[in-house]
């Protein structure tokens, strides 16, 4: 007799459950694979593929709410069917929101289990249809608020803007302070293009991507002969910015000693080149930002007390993308346009699932790793960004206790179970990959 298609995974602590399911759905022609922990569950999960999960709820350690969580985002196509013997209200519609397509309660007849077995994998098309069919899911912004390139209607990024509103202009020296990635750039561009100033250049300069030794010549300009190399003379990023704004990123970075000519810009309003002995005067509206804890620097005397005050005349502290999750759908339609039109010359649409798998997620790398994910989901859909173009790393995962330290007659035991459960409990087939007969089989597992 042929063994059906479907492959059915069975997780439940109970043995005696396991194999009165496992019977019931050979009889059925059904190939199972069985788990007696979430944690052995999600092991077959990854290296196996799998048509139908039945689970229990109540488990120890990790329960079956956990695991469904976890099949939902991971495996978003799969169905999956609950039984339990501790029913309750609270538990099946919790189940049902997640995603559950049955929900049975122990005890059950085989004819109950049978027909909820073939409900579930009938909605599996249908799972499959419904992920790829979402023509019509709407844009799940309307109108994005942006101010310059800063797109956001946060309470956080509005205080932001409004300091932004009172600088803008006026050549008052402004520090900008954010982790990595929040779009500390975009601040500086804004500051500058959205003020009176606008037409005035605007240089961009980080300061952490030029060596050390090259920085000081590129920011001042040198004089012909200044150093090896110096065929003749040349204006820096200073002498380019003249009029306008010149914004130094990562300037934590910065040497003492292009430090301690940053400095006579602030005070005198003037730069030296290397190798000169004439000052010039020049008229630009310094922007500095970093990442780093200049505080703490100016502890270890690795950045300039003086200068951290010149440049601290207006802060501005751009909050880190997990302080304004409001934000997220706005950036994500932003970034969809784009990585839409460069990609598919088309607008990509996203799913609510996946767009609030987003919005949950914490961020580390703020808004440059939400550009990146997007990026890479529309490369990997068609039309629709689904769960299933997400990363893992952004998807719900279980947070295992420690393995408990076992005999080794336990691990022999529970490593043939799962020699048996590959096998679809063929003893003689087990015993050849094990290296036994099937008698030794029975003995070890009955120890």
């Amino acid at each position: 007799m042929q063994l059906q298609k479907e492959n059915i995974l069975i997780v439940d602590d109970d043995i005696n459950i396991l194999e009165l399911l496992q019977r019931h759905l050979q009889s059925w022609n059904y190939h199972t694979y069985k788990a007696i922990s979430v944690k052995e569950a999600v092991n077959i999960l990854r290296d196996t593929r799998i048509d139908l999960l039945i689970t229990d709820l109540k488990m120890p350690e990790i329960d079956g709410f956990e695991l469904i969580k976890f099949v939902s985002e991971h495996y978003p196509k799969l169905p999956k069917l609950v039984v339990t013997g501790y029913p309750s209200v609270q538990d099946s519609l919790a189940a049902i929101k997640s995603g559950v397509v049955e929900y049975l309660t122990k005890p059950f007849t085989k004819d109950e289990l049978g027909k909820a077995i073939q409900k579930s994998l009938a909605q599996k098309k249908e799972v499959s249809n419904q992920i790829g069919r979402n023509s019509q899911v709407k844009s799940s912004v309307e109108t994005q608020k942006a101010y310059g390139e800063i797109i956001g209607n946060s309470e956080k990024i509005n205080d932001v803007i409004q300091i932004i509103e009172r600088v803008k202009d006026n050549k008052a020296t402004i520090f900008i302070k954010g982790e990595s990635g929040t779009g500390k750039e975009l601040v500086a561009r804004a500051i500058h293009y959205q003020g009176k100033f606008s037409r005035a250049p605007f240089i961009a300069v980080n300061c952490g991507g030029i060596p050390e030794n090259l920085l000081e010549s590129e920011l001042f300009g040198y004089t012909k002969g200044a150093f090896t190399g110096a065929e003749k003379e040349r204006n820096g990023f200073f002498q380019a910015a003249n009029g306008g704004t010149i914004f130094l990123d990562e300037i934590g970075n910065a040497s003492t000693a292009v430090q301690s000519r940053l400095l006579r810009v602030l005070q005198e309003k003037e730069v030296v080149k290397v190798g000169a002995q004439k000052a010039e005067k020049i008229d630009v509206r310094i922007i500095a930002a970093t990442n780093s804890d200049l505080q703490e620097m100016i502890k270890k005397q690795t950045f300039r007390e003086d200068l951290y005050y010149r440049l601290t005349v207006v802060e501005i502290n751009v909050p880190p993308l997990r302080e304004r999750k409001g934000d997220i759908p706005l950036l994500v339609e932003k970034f969809l346009l784009k990585y839409g039109i460069e990609y598919k010359d088309r607008f990509v649409k996203i799913s609510p699932e996946a767009s609030a798998i987003l919005q949950r997620y914490n961020w580390a790398g703020n808004i440059r790793e939400l550009e990146n994910v997007i990026q890479r989901s529309v490369i990997m859909c068609d039309k629709i960004v689904e769960v299933a173009h997400l990363p893992d790393s952004l998807k719900f995962n279980i947070n295992f206790p420690e393995e408990k330290l076992l005999p080794l007659k336990e691990i022999e035991k529970r490593y043939i179970q799962k020699v048996l459960n590959a096998t679809n409990n063929n003893k003689t087939k087990a015993a050849e990959i094990l290296g036994i007969d099937r008698k030794t089989i029975r003995q070890k597992l009955m120890e």
